[in-house]
């Protein structure tokens, strides 16, 4: 319910949701990825991807009436692909070209893909939520070195994520919820004891 409030899904009930001073609290999806809201959500399968589609149309999602893809409503088959190649070479997602369909790849390349869009198209702000849930080794190392490299260049991040080594390793600040209240708030040297007692709602009397 948090993540489909702060990505225009779904309404919140009370506060606000702001990008860079500008109020999206009952704005659609569209316009908070118009205000500069990447998002790679928690089911690749489902939200991520379209999974009929090819790997070139899933990367145009969010841009396919975009310059230079498309003009006067027409798409540019040449520069979409063109893209895509760019992209697909740049996450390292193997297994297929542009053409490829999507479903024909494994978990951890379709999650790559997801990453490429969303980084691609320089957001603001990028909320990741559990974005290794499901991946192999190697795939978790690549998604877990994107996210480092995106927060070096200033990006900022929201990583939403059940497993608490993965918490601790890559955030600066953590915040935890219980029952849809912060009942703790921690820097990156808190111990995987005390997050895990915090998320079991132990602290929300002191919060």
């Amino acid at each position: 319910e948090l993540i489909d409030a702060l990505t225009g899904l779904r309404k919140p009930t009370s506060g606000s949701v702001r990008i860079g001073g500008r109020d999206l609290t009952s704005a659609t999806a569209h316009e908070h990825l118009e205000a500069g809201l990447g998002h790679i959500p928690e089911d690749r399968q489902r939200r991520g991807l379209v999974l009929d589609f090819s790997l070139a149309e899933n990367l145009l999602l969010h841009d396919y009436d975009k310059a230079p893809f498309s003009k006067f409503g027409w798409l540019s088959p040449g520069r979409v692909l063109e893209r895509a190649r760019s992209l697909l070479g740049e996450f390292d997602v193997r297994g297929g070209g542009p053409r490829t369909l999507a479903s024909a790849l494994s978990g951890g390349n379709q999650q790559k893909v997801v990453v490429a869009r969303e980084v691609s198209r320089d957001p603001r702000v990028l909320i990741a939520a559990q974005p290794t849930r499901g991946l192999d080794v190697g795939a978790i190392e690549f998604v877990h070195k994107r996210l480092v490299a995106e927060r070096d260049e200033g990006r900022a991040i929201l990583l939403v994520s059940l497993e608490l080594e993965e918490i601790v390793s890559l955030s600066d600040r953590i915040l935890v919820i219980y029952e849809g209240r912060i009942v703790g708030e921690y820097g990156p040297d808190v111990s995987e004891e005390e997050l895990g007692i915090a998320m079991t709602g132990a602290g929300r009397e002191a919060a």
